[in-house]
């Protein structure tokens, strides 16, 4: 009888992820934006993070957990304190994506749990999660995990508008 093993983790990102990142966040935001975010401003948007952009920020400190199946990246989370005082919550996460190919197995779920852990241990026990309002399937995961709508503000693309929510988690 043949066995595979995988072995899957969720870490702290290392230098050594900033490509594996770059090209989780490209896949993800093209599948996650296309027909939302207008193309030309979506590309531009993906251009200015690439494997320099996670470089800097993994060696700048910024919270970054990567999840790694089999050594390759598969998704990311960053999160850290929240952005908008006037939001009562003490955090924030900034982005959590699964790689297409990856997702629907339950990862997702699974770093946002450990980035919400890790809010909590470094004293972020509310934090929020912006998204864009027609970004269904993540309105959806949010909201499955206990998340509310609180706030509801735009975003512009260019010369677009786009609505955004903060989904809050107490």
């Amino acid at each position: 009888m043949l066995m595979i093993e995988a072995v899957i983790t969720i870490r702290s990102a290392r230098e050594s992820d900033a490509c594996g990142i770059a090209e989780v966040h490209d896949a993800t935001w093209r599948d996650a934006y296309r027909g939302i975010i207008p193309g030309r401003e979506l590309e531009r948007m993906i251009a200015r993070r690439g494997p320099r952009w996670w470089q800097s920020a993994i060696l700048s400190g910024s919270r970054l957990l990567v999840l790694d199946f089999d050594e390759t990246i598969a998704g990311y989370a960053s999160y850290g304190r929240n952005r908008v005082p006037s939001l009562p919550f003490g955090g924030e996460i900034f982005e959590l994506y699964i790689a297409p190919e990856f997702q629907g197995l339950g990862f997702g779920q699974r770093l946002f749990e450990i980035a919400r852990k890790d809010l909590d241990a470094h004293g972020y026990s509310t934090f929020v999660v912006w998204a864009l309002a027609d970004n269904d399937r993540a309105l959806r995961f949010y909201a499955r995990l206990g998340g509310r709508i609180v706030r509801k503000a735009n975003e512009r693309f260019g010369t677009e508008v786009r609505a955004r929510v903060a989904l809050a988690f107490e």
